[in-house]
């Protein structure tokens, strides 16, 4: 990847949950399922195909590409209301139930600051669905979640940039990750611990 390559969006809330999980799938290109991604899909299956109708007035679009040149950041929102008023009211699908996780709101975030560059108007909120409770949960915009957005994009460039993965977080995200066989974290921290260990064997100030 060079520095002018566009950022997915995807890879934000990845970097969010674990820089390593957004290493090993947006520059090794592994990929493997569990239930989590199961049902994430399952869900996305509702807004995968583009399209859009009306409903009282709102202007519904199912799959839009988004993108912003002046970020470098490319992706596709699941659903975007356009409203008669003017107002554009971006909506990300999600499985699971009605809590706030900031992975989610940081591509909801970077999808409305690329509608602004768009369309030249500004996407102040929008909202998350969550698909168990059937129920949306609003997100601001703030001038922190775009600063965020700005950061985190800069440093998955840096990432695919340099071909280095991330160190493995080894906690608790590590459970519920469909990349943890490829990953390995326990091991890895096993490996890392060890080399501690010997270089305070032999340290002769430890």
């Amino acid at each position: 990847m060079s520095e002018t390559d566009p950022v997915p969006l995807s890879a934000l809330q990845h970097w969010m949950y674990c820089p390593r999980q957004c290493g090993l799938i947006h520059q090794e290109q592994a990929f493997e399922d569990n239930i989590h991604t199961a049902r994430g899909q399952a869900v996305h299956h509702l807004v995968d195909t583009p399209g859009y109708e009306i409903k009282s007035g709102v202007r519904v679009e199912r799959a839009l590409p988004v993108w912003s040149d002046r970020l470098s950041l490319i992706g596709k929102a699941d659903l975007v209301e356009f409203h008669e008023d003017g107002s554009v009211y971006p909506v990300e699908f999600k499985h699971g139930a009605k809590r706030q996780k900031l992975h989610d709101d940081i591509q909801l975030a970077a999808q409305a600051m690329c509608l602004e560059d768009m369309l030249g108007r500004p996407v102040p909120k929008g909202s998350i669905f969550h698909a168990s409770s059937h129920r949306r949960r609003e997100v601001v915009i703030t001038p922190e979640l775009r600063q965020l957005v700005i950061e985190t994009a800069n440093a998955i460039r840096a990432m695919l940039t340099s071909g280095k993965l991330p160190p493995p977080v080894n906690d608790a995200r590590c459970r519920e990750c469909s990349l943890k066989d490829i990953c390995q974290p326990e091991a890895l921290a096993g490996q890392a611990k060890q080399r501690q260990q010997r270089q305070s064997l032999f340290d002769p100030e430890g």
